[in-house]
Protein backbone atom coordinates (compact mmCIF):
# COMPACT_ATOMS: atom_id res chain seq x y z
CA UNK A 1 0.00 0.00 0.00
CA UNK A 2 3.09 2.20 -0.31
CA UNK A 3 3.08 5.02 1.91
CA UNK A 4 -0.17 5.12 3.26
CA UNK A 5 -1.02 7.15 6.71
CA UNK A 6 -1.71 4.99 9.68
CA UNK A 7 -5.66 4.75 9.85
CA UNK A 8 -7.08 4.38 13.10
CA UNK A 9 -10.68 1.95 13.20
CA UNK A 10 -13.33 2.98 15.26
CA UNK A 11 -16.92 2.25 16.25
CA UNK A 12 -18.91 4.82 14.61
CA UNK A 13 -21.59 4.14 16.70
CA UNK A 14 -19.73 4.94 19.82
CA UNK A 15 -19.54 8.22 21.85
CA UNK A 16 -16.71 7.79 23.94
CA UNK A 17 -15.15 6.53 20.51
CA UNK A 18 -16.53 9.45 18.70
CA UNK A 19 -15.08 11.44 21.84
CA UNK A 20 -11.45 10.22 21.40
CA UNK A 21 -11.61 10.44 17.79
CA UNK A 22 -12.26 14.23 17.83
CA UNK A 23 -8.95 14.42 20.71
CA UNK A 24 -6.85 12.91 18.36
CA UNK A 25 -8.12 15.05 15.84
CA UNK A 26 -7.57 18.28 17.58
CA UNK A 27 -3.95 16.94 19.01
CA UNK A 28 -3.12 15.90 15.61
CA UNK A 29 -2.21 18.74 13.99
CA UNK A 30 0.34 17.12 11.26
CA UNK A 31 -2.73 15.26 10.11
CA UNK A 32 -0.58 12.08 10.97
CA UNK A 33 -3.80 9.63 10.99
CA UNK A 34 -7.09 9.01 8.61
CA UNK A 35 -9.93 7.68 10.19
CA UNK A 36 -12.64 4.95 9.30
CA UNK A 37 -15.61 3.61 11.20
CA UNK A 38 -15.17 -0.24 11.70
CA UNK A 39 -18.60 -0.42 10.42
CA UNK A 40 -17.39 1.20 7.40
CA UNK A 41 -16.61 -0.80 3.84
CA UNK A 42 -12.77 0.46 3.63
CA UNK A 43 -12.27 -1.63 7.25
CA UNK A 44 -12.67 -5.18 5.21
CA UNK A 45 -10.13 -4.17 3.16
CA UNK A 46 -7.32 -4.21 6.18
CA UNK A 47 -8.81 -5.76 9.12
CA UNK A 48 -10.69 -9.82 8.50
CA UNK A 49 -13.93 -9.43 9.16
CA UNK A 50 -13.88 -12.43 12.23
CA UNK A 51 -11.68 -9.42 13.87
CA UNK A 52 -14.03 -6.71 13.40
CA UNK A 53 -17.04 -8.50 14.31
CA UNK A 54 -15.24 -9.52 17.81
CA UNK A 55 -13.24 -6.33 18.53
CA UNK A 56 -14.61 -3.39 21.35
CA UNK A 57 -11.50 -1.25 20.69
CA UNK A 58 -9.93 0.92 18.25
CA UNK A 59 -7.89 -0.80 15.57
CA UNK A 60 -4.62 1.05 14.41
CA UNK A 61 -3.32 0.09 11.17
CA UNK A 62 0.55 0.95 10.47
CA UNK A 63 3.02 0.01 8.37
CA UNK A 64 0.75 -3.13 7.48
CA UNK A 65 0.61 -4.02 11.11
CA UNK A 66 -2.54 -4.10 13.19
CA UNK A 67 -2.67 -2.81 16.89
CA UNK A 68 -5.58 -2.64 19.16
CA UNK A 69 -6.37 -1.94 22.75
CA UNK A 70 -3.42 -0.29 24.88
CA UNK A 71 -1.49 -0.58 22.25
CA UNK A 72 -2.93 0.94 19.57
CA UNK A 73 -4.11 3.67 22.14
CA UNK A 74 -0.32 3.90 23.21
CA UNK A 75 1.05 3.74 19.78
CA UNK A 76 -1.64 7.32 18.53
CA UNK A 77 -0.56 8.98 21.55
CA UNK A 78 3.12 8.94 21.01
CA UNK A 79 1.83 10.84 17.64
CA UNK A 80 0.26 13.55 19.10
CA UNK A 81 1.16 17.19 19.75
CA UNK A 82 2.07 18.03 23.40
CA UNK A 83 2.41 16.21 26.37
CA UNK A 84 -0.18 13.07 25.65
CA UNK A 85 2.90 11.83 23.43
CA UNK A 86 4.70 11.14 26.75
CA UNK A 87 1.79 8.57 27.62
CA UNK A 88 3.78 6.71 25.39
CA UNK A 89 6.03 5.44 28.28
CA UNK A 90 3.15 3.24 29.69
CA UNK A 91 3.88 0.95 27.12
CA UNK A 92 6.31 -0.55 29.68
CA UNK A 93 3.59 -2.10 31.67
CA UNK A 94 3.02 -5.31 30.68
CA UNK A 95 0.31 -5.87 27.63
CA UNK A 96 -2.13 -8.04 29.97
CA UNK A 97 -2.54 -5.70 32.83
CA UNK A 98 -2.86 -2.25 30.17
CA UNK A 99 -5.35 -4.59 28.08
CA UNK A 100 -7.14 -5.66 31.59
CA UNK A 101 -7.59 -2.02 32.10
CA UNK A 102 -8.86 -1.36 28.38
CA UNK A 103 -10.79 -4.08 28.36
CA UNK A 104 -13.19 -2.94 31.75
CA UNK A 105 -13.90 0.68 29.84
CA UNK A 106 -14.66 -1.22 26.34
CA UNK A 107 -17.08 -3.49 27.92
CA UNK A 108 -19.06 -0.49 29.47
CA UNK A 109 -18.70 2.11 27.13
CA UNK A 110 -22.48 2.00 25.73
CA UNK A 111 -23.87 1.56 29.19
CA UNK A 112 -21.57 4.75 30.52
CA UNK A 113 -20.97 6.91 27.57
CA UNK A 114 -23.89 5.93 25.34
CA UNK A 115 -24.54 5.00 21.72
CA UNK A 116 -25.22 6.89 18.12
CA UNK A 117 -27.78 5.13 16.01
CA UNK A 118 -25.63 5.94 12.66
CA UNK A 119 -21.76 6.16 12.12
CA UNK A 120 -20.50 9.88 12.44
CA UNK A 121 -20.09 12.45 9.72
CA UNK A 122 -17.07 14.76 9.84
CA UNK A 123 -17.50 18.26 9.14
CA UNK A 124 -16.22 19.71 5.60
CA UNK A 125 -13.01 20.44 7.15
CA UNK A 126 -11.74 17.39 8.27
CA UNK A 127 -13.24 15.29 5.76
CA UNK A 128 -10.53 14.58 3.73
CA UNK A 129 -9.26 12.63 6.97
CA UNK A 130 -11.86 10.45 7.11
CA UNK A 131 -11.73 7.33 4.45
CA UNK A 132 -14.82 6.29 2.75
CA UNK A 133 -17.67 6.63 5.39
CA UNK A 134 -19.86 3.77 3.60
Amino acid sequence: MGEQKPIIFFDGVCNLCNGAINFIIDRDKKAYFKFAPLQSKISKKYIPESVIKNTDSIILWEGDQLHSKSTAALKVARHLDGAWKGLYVLIIIPKFIRDFIYDFIAKNRYKWFGKRDSCRMPTEDIKNRFLEMD
